[in-house]
């Protein structure tokens, strides 16, 4: 039997995740983790989140979420998590929860299904054969799960892969051939450094050229904050970022983007601003950085080159309602 959620089943639910999805690399629930995550996220829909019971016992969980403001939100609803116990992990059990989902969405007028790094509702996950360093969020389904193999044979269609990618910063330098680069992009009218607002402008304007809603919020918060940001600027004039630079509680790197606008491409920025970031981060006693790309993003070249390796593929994921 499937039900709609209701607070009695709460920490049932956590438990059925600290054995399950943990399995899959998820960091394990506490009450108030579960809380921050789910309950009193501004997204929570308690008729979109569902409990799998077999004589009274909690034996699934599945969320998602809709909202009108988010990247395709008026189309799309998102999926956050098919949780089953491992004597449930069957077609007709994954079958039922999702169900339940898509019900949901269509009820609200959505005409898909998503899975993929915009769902607002964050899953962390712990980096493989790491100390726990962990990332803040799944970018989509782990390609290692049940629950991906159940979505490609339902015909859930695979958008793309994410590579997540790590570095511990310890022992992290500028190579000679990047120091070399940043020179001749001196020479060219360009400087990289941290956002002064005394010293450059244009900012929003940079943002405006990526078409990117993380970004023009993020980055363009932080430089209105005064929380350190990476840029590349021509003669004063921000065309380039990377950032923002924020140490986490637990010793990761908080990292948003990095981005040159198209009319300043060619000139190496990239490179030099992702170094010029994992630098800023290791002077702040930043332990380690974890990202994901796509598997076809040129920048994942800069990742490698600085030292980054994939450690965990996730995929971006959608279906279509049969209208």
């Amino acid at each position: 039997m499937i039900v709609s959620w209701d607070q009695q089943y709460r920490q049932a639910v956590i438990a059925l995740w600290n054995e399950e999805a943990v399995k899959e690399g998820y960091k394990e629930l506490t009450t108030q983790s579960f809380e921050d995550i789910f309950v009193s996220n501004a997204y929570f829909d308690r008729h979109n989140a569902f409990i799998l019971l077999e004589q009274n016992q909690v034996k699934g969980f599945a969320c998602g979420c809709t909202g009108d403001d988010l990247p395709l939100g008026e189309v799309a609803g998102y999926i956050t998590c098919i949780v089953l116990a491992n004597d449930c992990k069957n077609d007709e059990n994954y079958t039922l929860m999702l169900n339940a989902l898509e019900e949901r969405f269509k009820q609200l007028g959505k005409k898909q299904a998503d899975i993929l790094f915009f769902n607002p509702m964050l899953l962390p996950w712990y980096i493989p054969r790491t100390p726990k360093h962990e990332h803040n969020n799944a970018p989509g389904v782990p390609i290692e799960s049940k629950l991906y193999e159940f979505l490609l044979r339902t015909g859930y269609i695979e958008r793309a892969k994410e590579c997540a990618m790590y570095l511990n910063l310890a022992g992290f330098t500028i190579p000679d051939d990047i120091r070399a680069k940043e020179g001749k992009a001196v020479e060219e009218g360009y400087t990289v450094e941290l956002f002064d607002p005394e010293k450059h402008n244009g900012v929003n304007e940079m943002l405006n050229g990526f078409n990117n809603l993380l970004w023009q919020r993020e980055i363009g918060q932080s430089t209105a904050d005064g929380v350190p940001v990476v840029i590349a600027a021509y003669k004063g004039k921000v065309i380039g970022f990377a950032g923002p630079v924020i140490r986490q509680e637990n010793g990761r790197g908080y990292f948003s983007g990095i981005g040159v606008h198209p009319d300043h491409e060619g000139h190496g920025l990239g490179s030099i601003l992702f170094f010029k970031l994992c630098e800023a981060f290791r002077s702040i006693q930043t332990e380690y950085m974890s990202l994901y790309t796509g598997s076809t993003n040129p920048a994942i070249r800069i990742y490698e080159k600085a030292g980054f390796k994939t450690v965990k593929q996730f995929s971006v994921m959608r279906r279509g309602f049969a209208q």
